[in-house]
């Protein structure tokens, strides 16, 4: 989308913004989501997966709305602040992260059928199915590939 700005490896002091457009994405699509779980996976994004993955933010009129996170040429995580969702932030973070990342491959919660037809839509398909998600709660995953 035109305006908004990628940035490679936001500051540490910007996480807690980037925690805060979490919230609002999962709030907003994952309505499936027990809070318990929620609040688990909240608590674990500043120490454990930020720091596993290549972050990429995104900024619009200044101010942060949405990131993303790479490893090993799987996209681990896209959220965008609801908000700003339907703007095109979250098409430019995952085709900066399918350019210059090298992304084929991603996760998604099966229930969150608005990722998944964002997927679609960019081209992924499914290859795969689990009935739990890496850490073994009871949220079917769809593994997704880039088809070209």
């Amino acid at each position: 989308m035109p305006g908004t700005l990628l940035h490679e490896n936001p500051a540490e002091h910007e996480f807690p913004r980037l925690v805060a457009i979490w919230r609002s994405a999962v709030d907003a699509t994952h309505d499936f989501l027990a809070s318990g779980d929620r609040d688990a996976i909240e608590r674990a994004l500043i120490p454990d997966y930020f720091p596993a993955v290549h972050l990429v933010s995104a900024k619009l009129d200044g101010q942060t709305v949405g990131f993303s996170g790479v490893a090993d040429g799987n996209l681990e995580m896209l959220f965008v602040d609801d908000a700003f969702r339907g703007r095109g932030v979250g098409g430019r973070l995952l085709a900066h992260a399918i350019a210059e990342r090298g992304v084929r491959r991603v996760d998604v919660n099966e229930q969150n059928t608005q990722a998944v037809a964002f997927y679609d839509h960019a081209g992924f398909r499914v290859r795969d199915r689990s009935e739990t998600d890496g850490a073994g709660r009871p949220y079917p995953i769809l593994h997704l590939e880039l088809v070209q």
